[in-house]
């Protein structure tokens, strides 16, 4: 007989109150930037502590086990010859989307100049940009920082992953982090800055044409 996981106790604030009740969820540290690292598909444990910097091994896997016990994400076996576990959004996790985007929002007057003790990783700015995008479709990004790309309008899956995209996208965009900054803030929209040239846009497909209109 397999052994059962034992899943923490959940705090609450024990207030009849739906904002209290989901901060019940996701009101712990880490708990939103797990989500976002989740957006771009199954992770391993090790892959999320990479792209979590700051977080302690046992706080990560006792977020990790908070969200798999309140439905937010699972946790699974790679078949071989990968064998490891994965960790994945359920449909109630990835719910969760349009409040990242309003916090991201919200934020963009709190972000500043980056400080010397901010980590950044170059997909940390997908969800910043998937907000100036419009359509359905594959954009490639490149920054000075690294290569990522975004799954514009998917419904399900993914949002965005690392690297290239696989295939050919439908658009590529080529901008320094500076201008990726400024979008990040709410100081120059994504359409401007392809407008003003600080940001290249390539490629045939309907996002590409919309972009260079």
């Amino acid at each position: 007989m397999s052994r059962l996981r034992r899943m923490p106790p959940r705090r609450s604030y024990d207030q009849y109150c739906s904002a209290a009740r989901a901060l019940d969820v996701i009101g712990d540290r880490w708990t939103l930037l797990i989500v976002r690292e989740l957006l771009a598909g199954p992770r391993r444990y090790t892959d999320l502590h990479a792209d979590l910097p700051g977080v302690s091994t046992d706080v990560l896997a006792s977020r990790l086990k908070d969200m798999e016990r309140d439905g937010l994400t699972t946790r699974r076996r790679l078949p071989p010859p990968g064998a490891a576990y994965v960790y994945e959004l359920t449909p109630r996790g990835r719910e969760l989307l349009p409040v990242l985007q309003a916090v991201g929002a919200w934020g963009q007057a709190e972000l500043g100049e980056r400080r010397p003790t901010d980590a950044v990783r170059a997909h940390w700015f997908a969800l910043p940009l998937l907000r100036g995008l419009e359509g359905q479709g594959v954009v490639e990004v490149r920054l000075d920082e690294g290569e990522f790309h975004l799954y514009v309008g998917a419904e399900d899956g993914p949002l965005y992953g690392d690297g290239p995209a696989p295939g050919e996208p439908d658009a590529r965009l080529v901008l320094d982090v500076g201008t990726c900054t400024a979008v990040a803030r709410g100081e120059a929209a994504l359409a401007d800055a392809v407008r003003d040239g600080r940001v290249t846009v390539t490629g045939d497909g309907a996002i590409a044409k919309a972009l260079r209109e």
